[in-house]
């Protein structure tokens, strides 16, 4: 197992890295196609509103606030690779099953939910793993850097994924596009296969201590005077974006009248400013701090969905959304390498799992509150009305995390 301590000069001296690195870009292309083409299936072919919308997000992530914790204390008791591996695999299969329903004519809202609930089930477990075992591959003092690099590559993925995503639904039907994010999901587990490190042994599969296993984790995070702020406000973070995620799509594609190939377009904008952010995350760190880095990146985030309320069905839409998209990918561009950084370096190995677990499995669950009752009031208040609540909530919880400790917040301060 490598060193996380270890010092090291350069991320191409970790060899494992560039086959994470590797199997992440390939899924992240898919997933983008995915995200596209299930919207359009519940907007389109299953003929639902925002609330539809809203019901197959929460399905996605609700196995999160459920099984998050369990799912935690278990990857801290597992060889992270094999796992990695084994869902990968998994959801490569579950989303053949998107076509082969269609096909027989038996694909509906509840069964599409169904399937996002096993899909979002195998996604927990490979979050927790995926982000625990990125340690392990490099040294403390590149995490940012690491996490700056993959970012990279899923911006690119962003800008283009959505485009390709849009016109694969328009030439092919939503439904059978889903199968290239199936065949990305196969891919990333054959490249993670062939990842060469050696994992502590794998403890004997048993629920015994669980509970204070899963307790431990959660101290860690919540009684952490930097650490405890960060995770309240990104977990405010993720009930806002859950709103706007389900409203956006009905936005664009009902009341600006956008098809899904010009939706996908303006997802494309900010797959643009995600990697100008990415490009600058590391350096924005080093000079600001973290801290400051994100707190400025979360205001940026609700100037962003304004900016995006603003959009109006003339020629000036195309600017408006453009912007907007463009300055939320460059908002978390820059926020999320220095995020991640700060939780990976400050957090010890053993608890990794839990710590990644736990956070995701809370910001999940904003997501399946957030969701649906984004859908839910976007039907009955307006989609532009619901995008200035979102811009309110994001500014909120900048402000909250801005007037808090972890403005100080820098990554080198956590090698100490």
């Amino acid at each position: 197992m490598t060193d996380a301590k270890e010092p090291r000069a350069h991320l191409r001296d970790c060899p494992g890295f560039v086959r994470f690195w590797m199997a992440s870009t390939v899924s992240d292309f898919g997933t983008y196609i995915s995200t596209i083409a299930i919207q359009v299936i519940v907007v389109f072919a299953l003929h639902k509103g925002a609330a539809g919308v809203g019901l197959v997000s929460a399905a996605r992530w609700l196995p999160y606030p459920l099984l998050g914790l369990v799912a935690g204390v278990l990857v801290d008791r597992s060889r992270r690779r094999p796992l990695l591996v084994i869902t990968d695999l998994v959801r490569g299969l579950l989303l053949v099953v998107v076509p082969v329903l269609a096909l027989i004519h038996h694909l509906s809202l509840v069964v599409l939910m169904l399937f996002m609930a096993a899909f979002g089930l195998m996604s927990l477990l490979n979050d927790a793993a995926s982000q625990s075992f990125l340690p392990r591959l490099v040294p403390a003092n590149q995490l940012t850097s690491a996490n700056a690099r993959l970012d990279q590559s899923a911006s690119v993925a962003q800008m283009s994924g959505p485009a390709i995503g849009g016109g694969l639904v328009s030439l092919l039907t939503a439904p059978w596009a889903v199968l290239i994010d199936a065949a990305s999901y196969v891919a990333s587990g054959l490249l993670l296969l062939r990842i060469p490190i050696s994992e502590p042994p794998r403890r004997p599969v048993s629920l015994r201590g669980v509970r204070r296993e899963a307790l431990e984790g959660l101290r860690w995070i919540y009684k952490h005077a930097t650490l405890r702020p960060l995770a309240l406000s990104t977990h405010g973070w993720f009930l806002c974006n859950a709103v706007a995620g389900t409203v956006l799509p009905l936005f664009v594609l009902r009341t600006l009248g956008i098809s899904a190939l010009g939706y996908g377009v303006v997802l494309s904008a900010g797959g643009v400013g995600a990697q100008v952010g990415s490009l600058a995350a590391v350096r924005l760190g080093a000079r600001f701090g973290c801290g400051r880095v994100v707190v400025a990146c979360r205001v940026a985030t609700a100037i962003s969905w304004a900016l995006m309320a603003l959009s109006h069905q003339h020629w000036s839409v195309w600017v408006m959304l453009g912007a907007g998209q463009l300055l939320l990918g460059s908002s978390m561009g820059a926020e999320n390498a220095n995020e991640m950084g700060y939780w990976q370096a400050l957090t010890p190995d053993a608890l990794q799992g839990r710590m990644n677990a736990t956070r995701r499995s809370i910001n999940r669950a904003m997501i399946v509150i957030g969701a649906p009752a984004g859908g839910f009031l976007g039907d009955a208040i307006g989609y532009r009305s619901m995008l200035w609540i979102v811009a309110g909530g994001f500014f909120v919880v900048a402000i909250t995390l801005g007037l808090s400790q972890f403005r100080y917040a820098r990554v080198d301060d956590a090698l100490i």
